[in-house]
């Protein structure tokens, strides 16, 4: 089996895409360590500050638990590779539905830097119930909103991107029906607090709703009003408090997501 090597990408690229290097390399080991990876499948993406139309992403084939700052691949909106370290006879390249969903999301979200897609058992169990995101408990509340997107099979096709875009509108996070989510964020520490929430949301719907008792309801003005209270107007920006504790945990477990 072919030993993967990669070399420092650190003196190949600006001093701010380094440190978003190392923000999203942080970023998939988070999600591996709270258990919302599916392999190497799914994708997290961010922009590369100060270079228009260009993005970071996984090296498709490798792990999350392998990914570091140096790994990841430097593409813009058409999905062509701008740069990428050498991984000699295994030449990784990236995923195109990868691509396809999340060039879609930076090239009509320019205010969002970051784009997380997971398939995890618990998003992809509500993605497939009618009745969706439930407003059972504080967390969830905090999705009152959320939008939807019908499935139309693996996403390949570009012309999927328009209507992808366009149901997530101005929201900060997606149910990919029949299929997975997905969460935005000004930050990589802002995107992954969404996700972490919205995980967190689907586990104790399917919790709750595999007790086979009726569900505990909550006055509509309540929901509105505590839905009000996670709005950006409302409150400072997610990730603010919670990243750099985060990139402190990882840094105990392992610090290699930095090289």
């Amino acid at each position: 089996m072919p030993d993967i090597r990669i070399a420092s990408m650190r003196d190949r690229c600006t001093p701010a895409e380094w440190q978003a290097r190392v923000d999203l390399a942080a970023c998939y080991r988070l999600v591996e360590h709270y258990g919302m990876a599916d392999m190497m499948a799914n994708h997290i993406s961010s922009r590369v500050p100060g270079e228009e139309g260009a993005f970071l992403i996984n090296a498709y084939g490798m792990m999350y638990e392998e990914i570091t700052a140096s790994s990841l691949i430097k593409v813009d909106h058409d999905g062509t590779v701008l740069s990428k370290p050498d991984f000699g006879d295994l030449d990784y390249g990236v995923n195109k539905a990868g691509y396809v969903i999340h060039s879609a999301v930076h090239a009509a979200r320019p205010e969002v830097d970051c784009v997380i897609h997971t398939h995890s058992w618990a998003s992809m169990s509500v993605s497939s119930l009618a009745c969706g995101l439930l407003p059972l408990t504080q967390t969830a509340m905090r999705f009152l909103k959320i939008g939807y997107h019908d499935y139309q099979g693996v996403v390949l096709d570009t012309a999927e991107q328009a209507s992808l875009v366009a149901d997530l509108g101005q929201g900060e996070a997606l149910v990919l029906r029949n299929h997975g989510v997905l969460t935005v964020g000004r930050t990589v520490g802002e995107a992954f607090n969404w996700m972490h929430r919205l995980e967190l949301a689907c586990r104790s719907q399917l919790a709750a709703m595999a007790c086979s008792t009726p569900l505990q309801p909550v006055a509509p003005e309540v929901l509105e009003e505590t839905w009000n209270n996670y709005q950006p107007g409302t409150r400072r920006p997610y990730g603010v408090m919670e990243w750099p504790a985060l990139l402190r945990k990882l840094d105990r477990i392992d610090p290699g997501y930095a090289t």
